[in-house]
Formats: structure tokens, C-alpha cells, sequence
């Protein structure tokens, strides 16, 4: 009986060994940018996706906030890395210059950083968006909505070559007769978008950062001025989420046509996804660089336009058309 006992014991201890009885919980650690939770931008779309990762996985997550300056993501990341996480997500490419000598300094931890794609290490997983589809999206939803025939876009000196390629693109394939206009600032959107009501557009398509509610406040005044020609017609706006946020009232909803969504949410699921089966997304972004992750598209479902407005609703099936003729693989 008690040589029984005895090896009864012992293979209940091996099974243990061998099968533990609770395997611990996955741990994915996050490092927001500044402002935190609630900005309705880039860290309001990173927990909405850990939230749909979590319909589909178990995993636990813990998640720090930045002040901006360089020693701070320093600080909080190097503070992640002491920790046990199956993935550290960066939010936003300020992390960048923090990110690259600490994936040196420790290979064997992985980082993902969502929105940019400019760091040449194997364990680091950059996130990244067509801009040019997206924009793309706009063009085409400007052209065939304007009834001035005169569009613009709104975007930044660091970012004309992609949304004004895109843009233009878009404008073209929708095979309508309209002027195109870009606009160029790294100020108030609101001065901008005056100046281009000015010259009859009444399409503007924001691709900015920040907030959207200066270009948004020009154009109700423009639309609810008791000065304005009778035969003026309506300016709207088409904005980039969650690049932008907007304060939208029941009263000016209407002149919102559509916002072009890039899809953090899914791109942060995936991420997680990835570390949760100890994987990562290996796509080659620059392979003479040597940077790697993944760029999400049209074609993916990675970035979508959200129609607001329902005459433009209508042409949903054109406009997705014309975005997979162009882009879809």
C-alpha cells in the first residue's frame, strides 16, 4: 500500500510538471500618448481595440501614460520592459527615437508601434496605414457630392505628397468636372477653411491632426451666415479619424459627409492577437531597411470610409468600388 502511495504521488507531482494545472494569463502592456484615455484619438482607438481582442482572447493589460517629453516615454517604457509583457504597444511615433535603442538593449522583448515605421529591428512591430487610400476615399466622395464643383483638401506640409496624391487620384476615377484645391498649414484649420469657402468650394476634406472643430465652426458660420448669397450653396466637411476629433450637434451634423476611419482598433487586435499565440506581424515594409509589421489597407479592411451623410450614402457602392478597382489585392 504504501509503495502504491508512493508512486501514486509521484505521478501526480510529473503530471503537474508536465500539465500545469493554471498557465498564466498573457500580460499586454501599453504605452499611451500624451493626453491618455479620452482624447477620442489614437488612445481611445488603442483600447477599443484591446477590447475587441478580447472577444476573441484571454489576456490581461495594464497601461501607462506619457507627458510628451523624450525622458518621460523613456521612463515608462524602460519601467514596461522590467515587467512581464508578452508585447509592449507604443501609441503614436513619438515613441520612435524612445523605441529603437531599447529594442537593442533588449532583443528579447517585443514592441509594436502604432504609427510609424522607421525602426530596423526584428523584435519591434511597426503599424502603420495607406494614407494614400485613405485619402484616395476622399477625393472620390468630395468629387461626386460637390455641387460648386470646387473641392479642397486641408492637410499639413509633412504630409502633402501622400493625401494629395490620393487625393487627386480620387477626384479623378470619380470622372467628374470639379476644381481641386490643396491648402497647406501647420496652424488654425479654421483660417484655412475660411479661405477656401471664400473661393465657392464646398467640399473640404480635413487631413490634419488635433481637432476638427475650427474647420467645422468656419463652415456652419459660412452655411447659417444671415449675410450670404441666396444662391450659395452649403460648404461640408470629410474628415480622418481617429487622426481628428469633432464636436458634431444635432443642428450642424448635417454638414458632415463622411470621415475617412483608419482602423486602430483592428490593427491593435491583431497585435494582440499575435502575442497571445507568441507571434508578430512579420510583414516587410522596407526591406532594405529592414523593417517590419504590417500596413493596413482598403483592401484588409484596415481603412474605411463612415458615411454620415445620406445623399452620399447612396453612392457607398461606388465609392467602395472605385477604392477596390484602385487598390484592393
Amino acid at each position: 500500500m504504501k509503495l502504491r502511495a508512493g508512486i501514486t504521488a509521484s505521478l501526480i507531482a510529473l503530471s503537474l510538471l508536465i500539465y500545469p494545472s493554471a498557465q498564466a494569463a498573457t500580460n499586454i502592456c501599453i504605452a499611451y500618448d500624451t493626453g491618455g484615455l479620452g482624447d477620442r484619438s489614437y488612445n481611445d482607438a488603442t483600447l477599443a481595440g484591446v477590447k475587441l481582442a478580447q472577444n476573441q482572447y484571454t489576456f490581461t493589460f495594464e497601461g501607462v501614460v506619457t507627458d510628451g517629453t523624450a525622458a518621460d516615454r523613456e521612463k515608462r517604457l524602460r519601467n514596461l520592459t522590467s515587467k512581464t509583457c508578452a508585447t509592449i504597444i507604443a501609441v503614436g511615433q513619438g515613441y520612435a527615437k524612445t523605441i529603437e535603442p531599447l529594442a537593442l538593449e533588449f532583443p528579447n522583448k517585443q514592441f509594436a508601434i502604432i504609427g510609424d515605421a522607421s525602426i530596423a529591428a526584428l523584435n519591434v512591430t511597426s503599424v502603420i496605414f495607406a494614407e494614400v487610400e485613405g485619402a484616395f476615399l476622399a477625393g472620390y466622395s468630395a468629387a461626386i457630392s460637390s455641387k460648386s464643383r470646387k473641392i479642397a483638401m486641408i492637410t499639413t506640409p509633412s504630409n502633402a505628397d501622400l493625401y494629395q496624391n490620393g487625393f487627386l487620384a480620387g477626384v479623378a476615377a470619380s470622372k467628374k468636372k470639379v476644381n481641386s484645391y490643396v491648402k497647406f498649414t501647420s496652424t488654425d484649420t479654421s483660417i484655412a477653411a475660411k479661405a477656401m469657402i471664400s473661393l465657392g468650394i464646398d467640399v473640404i476634406y480635413a487631413a490634419t491632426s488635433g481637432a476638427a472643430d475650427g474647420a467645422f465652426d468656419a463652415i456652419v458660420k459660412a452655411n447659417t451666415a444671415k449675410n450670404r448669397k441666396k444662391s450659395a450653396v452649403d460648404a461640408n466637411l470629410i474628415i480622418t479619424e481617429p487622426d481628428l476629433y469633432l464636436t458634431v450637434s444635432a443642428a450642424t451634423s448635417k454638414y458632415l459627409l463622411a470621415s475617412v476611419v483608419k482602423r486602430v482598433d483592428i490593427a491593435v487586435a491583431d497585435v494582440i492577437g499575435k502575442a497571445v499565440n507568441n507571434s508578430q506581424l512579420t510583414d516587410v515594409l522596407d526591406a532594405k531597411a529592414g523593417i517590419y509589421g504590417h500596413r493596413y489597407t482598403i483592401a484588409d479592411k484596415g481603412i474605411e470610409i463612415v458615411i454620415k451623410s445620406k445623399t452620399l450614402a447612396a453612392q457607398s457602392a461606388a465609392i467602395n468600388a472605385a477604392a477596390s478597382a484602385a487598390y484592393a489585392r
